[in-house]
């Protein structure tokens, strides 16, 4: 039986295309380095084959590390065009966390403010993380709320504070996935479940933030936590 094919789900060759668009308005120069870093590679290694004598498998070999190369670098540039794009927009931080790899949930915007300030719940084997967006003196109270909001459910579990930001204490958009896969394992995959269960009884009474929360945009997978 045939597979059915999801007419919204763009192609390989499409998304690349996406993605480069995406590159190229971030950064003009982004796809140029791309370009450049594929032959400067496959230029090395030939002229590695020349002066060895093995100049057609120094070829071969020379393209395979070009694309490599050329993917990796074209990978991280993709990544920051990505950040700088959700940068200063609200939601921002939920989009990266949802973008975590491995046995993660993520519930976006648990608490709100009216200047649109926000508190983002992830549950995974640190034990609980609240994640804020928004000015340090403004998030603190919020942080400390929520904590002790989400501390009457999960008795004995660690709960962490984070606040995303540019300002002084505070974690940098584009590190937030790295920041958070660095947080000791306090719980076993069954715990973790049960904590979710436990945060299921959480009252979910909270104004969703005004304007369009942050879509259409991939983020890149961080590690895999083991």
């Amino acid at each position: 039986m045939a597979k059915s094919v999801d007419p919204e789900k763009p192609g390989r060759i499409k998304q690349l295309r996406m993605i480069a668009q995406v590159i190229q308005q971030a950064n003009p120069k982004g796809l140029p380095i791309v370009f450049l870093s594929a032959i400067g590679t496959l230029a090395v290694v030939v002229v590695i084959g020349l002066v060895t004598g093995f100049l057609w498998y120094s070829v071969f070999l020379g393209v395979l590390l070009g694309l490599t190369v050329g993917l990796v670098v074209f990978g991280q540039l993709a990544q920051r065009a990505q950040y700088s794009i959700l940068h200063g927009q609200t939601g921002a931080g939920a989009a990266v966390l949802q973008g975590m790899r491995g046995n993660w949930q993520v519930t976006p915007a648990i608490a709100v403010n009216r200047d649109q300030d926000l508190v983002h719940m992830v549950v995974g084997f640190p034990g609980v993380v609240l994640v804020s967006e928004g000015p340090g003196n403004r998030v603190a109270r919020m942080l400390a709320a929520e904590k002790k909001r989400v501390a009457r459910v999960v008795l004995g579990v660690e709960i962490y504070d984070i606040q995303c930001g540019d300002g002084e204490g505070q974690v940098p958009l584009a590190k937030l996935q790295r920041h958070i896969m660095k947080l000791p394992r306090n719980l076993k995959k069954p715990a973790v479940n049960e904590v979710k269960d436990r945060l299921r009884s959480l009252p979910k009474n909270v104004p969703m933030p005004k304007g369009p929360m942050p879509k259409g945009v991939r983020m890149p997978r961080g590690p895999k936590m083991r």
